[in-house]
């Protein structure tokens, strides 16, 4: 199987109670990269400025990262400065320059196009409507979003909704999107557009999945050093989706064990600054984590 992924790569500059860091490699598509990464292969599809390091590229590289669909644009590469608080529930923005990221049109090189797996990040709905239009055949197809999107594009986000099979997103974004409050019946109306499926992110609560024929909700792990929350939804798209790519079938103990992936991938994301965690952690150390989560959400049914 393959994965392409389409998002965005940004140097951040974030500071937490823990810590600080400097134009590090973020963005979206990276941090779904080196999660998936651990499961199938990877294409990425993005831009970047002239500025932006070799480094970066070469790191990807050494991850077994596909980088053709990199465009590299004249001008500076998508900044985003943010700070977070103790609680690490939301990071508050200090600037946000889009740079070259303004006038990204994503091109898919032809040996992208026949990706079975196919990740839309956290873009303009309108670019992920021209991905669509331009790979087709693939066998899944999973989107995220954010309020912005919501607001400012909200015809376009529908449309795309209709045309995935997993719409993921975080409980905030749900109830926004949706006018309803209860996570449950606004999943309902999210699937009644057209989606097969929808995930719903609840940072240390862990995360819903919904479909048609059944639910499953997974607890999040219980992390005991969190440095940056950053990019830890994309990660778990990343293990969510990678996983499926990596089994081959959309059955339904394939989709709580990718949605358990996913968790167990978000938890390694928030140990580090930017992608650092992700690229440490091999196979080994993911399979641990797995069972350390199974175990602590085990129990026996005891009659009352």
């Amino acid at each position: 199987m393959s994965i392409l992924v389409v998002g965005s790569v940004a140097l951040d500059t974030i500071k937490t109670p823990f810590g600080s860091c400097e134009d590090e490699l973020g963005g979206s598509a990276s941090y779904f990269s080196m999660a998936a990464g651990h499961f199938d292969k990877v294409k990425l599809v993005a831009v970047v400025g002239t500025d932006f390091p070799k480094k970066h590229i070469e790191f990807f590289e050494s991850r077994g990262v596909e980088v053709a669909g990199l465009q590299v644009a004249d001008g500076q590469t998508f900044r985003w400065q943010a700070e977070y608080g103790f609680e690490l529930g939301e990071a508050k923005t200090i600037s946000t320059c889009v740079n070259v990221f303004e006038h990204f049109h994503p091109i898919i090189p032809d040996q992208f196009k026949q990706s079975e797996y196919l990740f839309l990040a956290n873009i303009d709905p309108s670019l992920q409507l021209e991905v669509l239009d331009k790979v087709g055949g693939s066998k899944f197809v999973a989107c995220d979003t954010m309020n912005f999107w919501i607001t400012r594009r909200h015809k376009e986000l529908l449309q795309t909704i209709e045309r995935v099979d997993a719409f993921i997103l975080n409980d905030a974004e749900t109830r926004q999107l949706t006018g309803e409050p209860n996570l449950i019946k606004a999943a309902k109306w999210i699937l009644s557009m057209g989606p097969k499926m929808v995930i719903i992110k609840k940072g240390e609560h862990g995360a819903l999945l919904i479909t048609p024929e059944f639910k499953f909700a997974a607890p999040a792990y219980p992390v005991e050093l969190l440095f940056d929350p950053t990019g830890a939804g994309d990660s778990f798209a990343g293990g969510f989706v990678g996983f499926l790519a990596r089994c081959g079938d959309c059955c339904e103990d394939s989709l709580r064990l990718a949605v358990i992936y996913g968790t167990v991938m978000a938890s390694f994301a928030v140990e580090r600054f930017g992608v650092r965690r992700l690229a440490e952690i091999d196979t080994f150390t993911i399979l641990e984590r797995l069972k350390e989560l199974k175990k602590l959400s085990e129990f026996e049914i005891q009659p009352v």
